[in-house]
């Protein structure tokens, strides 16, 4: 499906950490560090150990804990309802825009004043719990699905209006920009993940950025099992966790960020050949692109299969011609452990369910040639006409 962009710099940069004795918490981490912050413009870019990690620190450091509502997408990885459940927080799914797949902001302003609101207003966005809700609306988290910003002018207004804070799920959007503004820049806190299918890799990987001294100090702490500026060996101020990013890793991403803007153009060039190929091709829509986008950083190739189109059957096809596709994504709200616990159902978020059923991601990386994209687009046309 995917294939990471490594060339002999990444590679001679791991190896000369392998000649040091310092694997883990050394000038490569805060190097890749720097690299990040420089990037985005942002004060503060603290390593982790994946993007689920940075994510939990994020909700961690914000203070969200028992009991706490926090509005979010159910079109999303699992990880970014996850980390909610891990404190016991409540996510308040809203459905998303049915074009960009990204959080529905109309929907989320009025979720967030109803449950503002108390009562019965709240009731009506939260999961079915059997009683009367109790919690406390602290934040947003919204999802930069795809490569793509969410509306972040709406979600400011939003968490400006009730006081809440933002975290920005960006784990798979380092380098897009929204209205000429970095992605994961836009709320108090923002993480980009690294795995190998992503713009840049550690392998493992992640980084939490932000521009608030606090956050970011508690933060760097938590990661590094709870010690604090000033504690001694084995003091630790913190309940924290072991979610540091080790050298090898960071050597790696400190290479990858140097070649950032090579590595976007790559893909932009490969998702610019199956834009021009797929659209002559009837029963695919392409990802819809907002004004908003100033860049749009390609993550994943997602298309959209008309209604009535059997998807299972087209994937086994193109399967058959060895050519791999994935569903993006499977609803969070009906995952089995979600649906145990919150009674949600199919027609809940109807959206989300449609997009879920019709979405297929072809094989997308900034190494696939013209000829690898242009038979794709034939197998698949193929596939299609059967």
């Amino acid at each position: 499906m995917s294939s990471p962009d490594i060339t002999y710099l990444e590679r001679e940069a791991v190896a000369a950490v392998m000649q040091t004795s310092r694997l883990s918490m050394g000038p490569e981490v805060e190097a890749f560090e720097a690299a990040v912050s420089r990037y985005v413009g942002i004060k503060h870019a603290i390593a982790v150990s994946s993007g689920t990690a940075g994510l939990h620190l994020a909700v961690r450091a914000l203070g969200i804990t028992d009991g706490d509502w926090v509005i979010t997408t159910p079109f999303s990885f699992a990880a970014s309802t996850n980390v909610l459940l891990y404190e016991r927080a409540i996510p308040v799914f809203v459905d998303v825009d049915p074009d960009t797949g990204n959080i529905n902001t109309d929907l989320m302003a009025a979720a967030a004043a109803d449950l503002i609101a108390g009562g019965k207003k709240a009731s009506r966005w939260l999961p079915r719990q059997g009683k009367e809700p109790t919690g406390i609306l602290r934040a947003l988290l919204p999802v930069d699905v795809f490569g793509q910003a969410a509306d972040y002018d709406s979600i400011q207004a939003i968490s400006a209006e009730h006081d809440l804070r933002v975290i920005e799920d960006s784990c798979e959007a380092l380098g897009a920009q929204y209205k000429g503004r970095q992605a994961g820049t836009l709320g108090d806190i923002g993480v980009f993940a690294f795995y190998p299918n992503k713009q840049i890799t550690t392998a493992e990987g992640a980084m939490v950025v932000t521009d608030r001294d606090d956050v970011a100090e508690l933060i760097r702490a938590l990661r590094n099992q709870g010690r604090a500026p000033g504690d001694k060996w084995l003091d630790h101020t913190h309940l924290g966790y072991n979610y540091r990013l080790d050298e090898m890793s960071a050597a790696l991403g400190r290479v990858q960020m140097s070649r950032l803007d090579e590595l976007l153009q790559k893909r932009e060039r490969v998702a610019a050949w199956y834009e021009d190929r797929l659209a002559e091709i009837p029963g695919v829509e392409l990802l819809h692109i907002t004004p908003t986008t100033s860049r749009m950083s390609w993550f994943v190739f997602v298309v959209r299969l008309e209604d009535g189109i059997d998807r299972k059957r087209v994937a086994e096809q193109l399967d058959e011609q060895g050519i791999p596709t994935r569903p993006y994504f499977t609803p969070i709200h009906l995952q089995r452990y979600m649906t145990d616990r919150f009674e949600y159902q199919p027609g809940d978020y109807p959206v989300t369910e449609d997009l879920s059923r019709r979405n297929l991601a072809l094989p997308f990386s900034g190494i696939l040639s013209e000829t690898q994209v242009e038979r794709v687009c034939d197998c698949l046309r193929r596939a299609l006409e059967s």
